[in-house]
């Protein structure tokens, strides 16, 4: 009799990880035979309790839902708790590289009051994070671990360090200033580790790293852990690290698997109105949204803060109790939008963010990965979108190409659809009310409501009252879409828009600024959404989108300003300034050489004046020419010592003795003068 076995129970197949589809059949003679079935035999995927780790540490780990290694920390924690090899580790941005030498760090080490592990990294967020990590992950140890970085008071600091520190975490500027003022020894460190080691090299620190080595104990062992492997990391390791193990974690996808990646390509006047649209249709959007310039992500925040938009910035110029605070808040989501410099793309860790959107596009592909490492960790989905303006489409053709990823292009959402999506997600938050019954307290006042009226108009004056500007369509404007005809647009970006004729100019006293006042004015459009002003004497030119232009000709049909019909209609292509290429030939197309008429043609002929034939250059008269040499010699003139000196033998007078001349006269001795006493007594004039 034959019988199937199961190899593995239930209860332990929820602990494993990938599976196989098999069945076995046990005979009577004992032999296995294979069949199809629908048994399945799992193959264990090795967990954090398999590496031998403290039951402090693994409860530690367990609070933080941490269960399996990921591949760096299931390679890299085994060698460092053996303590037998330095170790360079190179892994993607977000893979656990903190976890991977912080928890033998923690395994190793014992409270001792003093440093026995020095971590640098490259910025205050980062060597936060770090700090934060390490002491989230011991439990109840008793480790000290600290951070310190610049901008802070070196007396609080100095202080926690004669006080004791374990685990030192710091920037190189901040821990050189700490070396230098003999507040911090390093002669008894037992771990040395770098992190980011290519993002300190590229920032200079160089120098900084190599002074604070030459101060640690030379018995130490070295950890160095970089996203990329560049020369520069492995000269500095053959300099300083002496052997070490390598680790190299292959990464598959260095942009994410759980990541949807899309770009949008765009005018650069059209990004905010887009951006304001993918938040619109997206429910629960909390996002990290990466500009160029620290001056960009302070008119960003405006922008969205006046949209009623909850965001927050975070750049360089802000000082740390702010960036603290700032994304504090955001890890908090207080606020859902966090606008940040390509400073903070490597360094925020927060969970659960679902979007993240280059508004400025990356400089290179490896800024690009880092960016979007934000989203879709942890076994989530997220979402990357990266706008970009025609002229940098090939820039993002070079990102796709090394990254070797598929970026497909976005559909603009159209202004229609957007309204819809929130209407619908209004639906579902009332449903959930409903659901949950928490309108309870207000089925009296809605009662009263009813009484007198129709439901439904009580329903709709209520939506309109909250929730007519979210549904108002003139609160978007529109966006031109670029295509593949259309992506050599001009510096004005007139391409896919509307030209319109404006039978007004400076004649009629108008200013650039006040006929653009007279138009928003008139047709209701805004005057952002008007673009390439020309005004001549007699008329003037402006580029709108087409339902713009619809607006605005409908408005002046039949307007009347200043005694004259102002006749505001499309433009020809004959009228002067309609195209970029030129103020009096229409443009041709694409390829096509511009067809100029020919000036000779157009000028009366006058008759010609004859000069005469020329004479050719062999016929001129030629004038005799000196040869050099028959020039007198520069040493025929009169020898210079042979001038008649100044003074003439004959002429010479000879010169009076300066003590010769005639005195004028022997001064009187002043003290000879007469005393006051010898002179005569002056005559009384009394009588």
């Amino acid at each position: 009799m034959n019988e199937s076995v199961l190899t593995l129970t239930m209860s332990s197949a929820c602990t494993l990880g990938q599976s196989r589809v098999h069945r076995t059949t046990t005979l009577q003679d004992g032999h296995v035979r294979n069949n199809e079935s629908t048994f399945l035999i799992f193959t264990k995927k090795m967990e954090f309790k398999d590496l031998n780790l403290s039951e402090q540490t693994l409860a530690a780990l367990t609070k933080k839902w941490f269960i399996a290694p990921s591949p760096i920390q299931e390679k890299v924690i085994p060698l460092l708790l053996q303590g037998k090899k330095n170790v360079i580790g190179q892994a993607a941005t977000g893979t656990g590289k903190t976890a991977a030498f912080g928890i033998p760090l923690i395994e190793k080490l014992t409270p001792g009051g003093k440093v026995q592990a020095l971590i640098l990294a490259p910025t205050r967020e980062l060597a936060t994070q770090i700090a934060e990590e390490i002491d989230s992950l011991q439990g109840n140890k008793g480790l000290k671990v600290m951070a310190i970085y610049g901008k802070q008071s070196y007396e609080l600091q100095h202080r926690a360090l004669k006080r004791g520190i374990d685990i030192l975490v710091g920037t190189p500027g901040r821990i050189m200033d700490h070396v230098n003022r003999k507040t911090l020894i390093l002669k008894d460190i037992s771990y040395f580790i770098l992190d980011e080691a290519d993002e300190m090299l590229d920032m200079g620190f160089i120098d900084d790293i190599e002074t604070i080595f030459k101060e640690t104990n030379p018995d130490k062992k070295v950890l160095l852990f970089s996203a990329t492997m560049s020369k520069d990391i492995l000269k500095i390791a053959k300099k300083y690290i002496g052997e070490y193990e390598l680790i190299e974690i292959e990464n598959k996808d260095t942009t994410g698997e759980n990541t949807d990646q899309a770009y949008f390509e765009v005018q650069e006047r059209d990004k905010f109105e887009l951006l304001r649209r993918i938040m619109d249709t997206e429910a629960g959007f909390y996002g990290i949204i990466f500009c160029h310039t620290k001056a960009d992500v302070d008119g960003l925040v405006s922008r969205l803060n006046d949209e009623w938009y909850s965001a927050e910035g975070l750049h360089g110029d802000l000082a740390q109790k702010q960036r603290e605070h700032f994304l504090q808040r955001f890890k908090d989501k207080k606020v859902n939008i966090l606008v940040a410099t390509d400073i903070a793309a490597r360094w925020i860790d927060v969970n659960d963010v679902t979007h993240v959107i280059n508004y400025a596009i990356p400089q290179n592909a490896e800024r690009y990965t880092h960016r979007i490492g934000r989203t879709g960790r942890a076994g989530k989905e997220g979402t990357a979108i990266t706008f970009i303006t025609p002229r940098e489409y090939s820039k993002m053709s070079y990102i796709k190409k090394v990254n070797k990823v598929d970026i497909k292009k976005g559909v603009i959402p159209d202004i229609k659809w957007v309204i819809e999506k929130k209407k619908d997600r209004l639906k579902e938050s009332i449903q959930g009310v409903l659901e949950k019954e928490s309108h309870k307290n207000y089925v009296e006042i809605a009662d009263k409501l009813i009484e007198n009226s129709d439901p439904r108009d009580v329903v709709a004056a209520l939506l309109k009252m909250h929730y007519e500007s979210d549904f108002d369509q003139s609160k978007y404007r529109d966006i031109v879409e670029q295509t593949r005809e259309n992506r050599f647009a001009s510096k004005s970006g007139s391409w896919g828009q509307t030209r319109l004729f404006v039978a007004l100019g400076r004649r009629e006293w108008y200013t650039g600024r006040s006929l653009l006042e007279m138009i928003t004015k008139e047709s209701g459009v805004e005057g952002r959404d008007i673009d390439d002003l020309k005004m001549m004497d007699d008329f003037s030119f402006i580029s709108v989108s087409p339902s713009n232009a619809e607006k605005i000709t409908e408005a002046f049909a039949n307007k009347i300003i200043n005694g004259k019909k102002a006749i505001i209609n499309r433009a020809k292509e004959s009228d002067w300034g309609s195209n970029r290429w030129g103020d009096r030939w229409p443009r041709k197309s694409f390829g096509e050489k511009s067809a100029y008429p020919r000036r000779d043609w157009d000028r009366p002929s006058y008759p010609r004046k004859e000069f005469g034939e020329k004479k050719t250059y062999g016929d001129r008269s030629s004038y005799p020419k000196k040869e050099f040499w028959e020039k007198k010699s520069f040493w025929a003139k009169k020898d210079f010592w042979t001038k008649k000196s100044f003074w003439p033998s004959s002429t010479h007078v000879e010169k009076k003795d300066f003590w010769s001349k005639k005195t004028f006269g022997d001064k009187k001795d002043f003290w000879n003068k007469k005393s006051f006493w010898d002179y005569a007594p002056r005559k009384s004039f009394k009588k």
